[in-house]
C-alpha cells in the first residue's frame, strides 16, 4: 500500500501544469535543460517532481539571472527558472489564481488569464475620446525591493493551504545565479520572469 503524502497535490495537477509550461515554451534555467530534453524522460521527470511536491521535499533550484534590454536603452534583470521549477510554480499558480482573480480590478490587464496587452491598448484608445489627460506612474525598483514578510502576509489573506504557502516562501528565498556563476541569496525582492512570483501573479495584492 502506497504511503499517503503530506500534501494533497495530484499527478493530474502536475500534468496540467506541464501542458501550460509546454505551451509557453521558454529558455533553459541553471541546469541547462531545455523543455525538449525534459521530455526525453517525461513520465519519470513529472513523477519525481510530483513526489517531491506532494511530500514537502521540493526545494527550488537557483534562478538564472540574465539581462535584457529595455526600450530606453537600459537593461532589465530577468529570472529564468528551470523547466521543472516552472512546472512546480504553475501547479501553485493554477491552484491560487482563481481566488486571486476575484480581487483584481477590471482595468488590470497585466498577466491576467483571458486578458491581453492588445485589450489594454484598445481600452486606452477608447478612453482617449473620453478624457484629454493621462496619468502615468511607476514605482522604481518595486520588485527588487519587495518585502518577503509583507508578501507572505498578503498571500495568507487569500489562502491557508500549507503547501502553497510553503513553496511560495521557498521561491522568494531561492538563490539567484548570475551569468558569471556566482550566487546571491536574496533577503528582499523577487526575480521577474517566474510563473508564481509577484510580478506575474501577486502584483495587485501586495
Amino acid at each position: 500500500m502506497e504511503q499517503a503524502k503530506p500534501f494533497c497535490i495530484t499527478k493530474r495537477q502536475v500534468w496540467e501544469a506541464y501542458k501550460r509550461v509546454k505551451a509557453n515554451k521558454g529558455a533553459a534555467g541553471v541546469d541547462g535543460q531545455t523543455l525538449k530534453e525534459f521530455e526525453q524522460d517525461l513520465e519519470g521527470n513529472l513523477y519525481k517532481l510530483w513526489n517531491r511536491l506532494a511530500s514537502g521535499s521540493y526545494f527550488p533550484p537557483p534562478v538564472l539571472r540574465v539581462e535584457i534590454p529595455k526600450g530606453d536603452g537600459r537593461m532589465r534583470p530577468l529570472g529564468i527558472p528551470t523547466v521543472a521549477d516552472r512546472i512546480a510554480q504553475t501547479v501553485v499558480k493554477q491552484y491560487l489564481e482563481p481566488e486571486l482573480e476575484k480581487h483584481f480590478h477590471p482595468d488590470s490587464y497585466g498577466y491576467r488569464p483571458g486578458k491581453s496587452a492588445l485589450e489594454a491598448v484598445g481600452m486606452a484608445r477608447k478612453r482617449c475620446w473620453q478624457s484629454d489627460w493621462v496619468l502615468d506612474l511607476d514605482i522604481k525598483g518595486f520588485f527588487d525591493n519587495l518585502d518577503h514578510e509583507l508578501t507572505m502576509r498578503a498571500v495568507r489573506t487569500h489562502t491557508e493551504e500549507s503547501w502553497v504557502l510553503l513553496y511560495i516562501e521557498r521561491w522568494l528565498k531561492a538563490p539567484i545565479e548570475l551569468q558569471d556563476g556566482s550566487r546571491q541569496w536574496p533577503e528582499k525582492g523577487t526575480p521577474q520572469g517566474g510563473v508564481a512570483t509577484p510580478p506575474t501573479m501577486l502584483q495587485n495584492l501586495v
